[in-house]
């Protein structure tokens, strides 16, 4: 069985950013605009509708994962990544402009360090 993760250098993972943020920002734009959508409909709070909102925000969320996912970027949670570096990940999370951090494979998002 050979290892199919992608290990990127710090060069090439900083260079994807600027489009995981296109794709993050759209994905919470979605997001708020199912909540205003349904803030503006006046839909009731009760079961039915609580279980489709959780179900049209849930997708919205793995159309993102999948989006990220398919750059060979890791998707840690909501809005949060790592890139594989080989010795650890460079990580990054919503809202952050650039790529800043660094944890080894042990210490995950606790161990964030910034990158020198």
């Amino acid at each position: 069985m050979t290892d199919s993760r992608r290990v990127f250098s710090f060069d090439e993972a900083r260079r994807l950013v600027p489009q995981l943020r296109d794709r993050t920002e759209s994905a919470i734009a979605r997001l708020r605009d199912l909540a205003e959508a349904t803030d503006a409909e006046g839909l009731r709070k009760d079961e039915a509708d609580r279980g489709e909102l959780e179900e049209a925000a849930a997708a919205i969320l793995h159309d993102w994962a999948k989006s990220i996912e398919e750059m060979g970027i890791e998707v840690k949670g909501p809005w949060l990544v790592d890139f594989d570096s080989g010795a650890g990940y460079y990580c990054w999370r919503w809202p952050e402009e650039s790529l800043e951090f660094f944890h080894d494979y042990e210490t995950g998002f606790a161990g964030r360090i910034p990158i020198q």
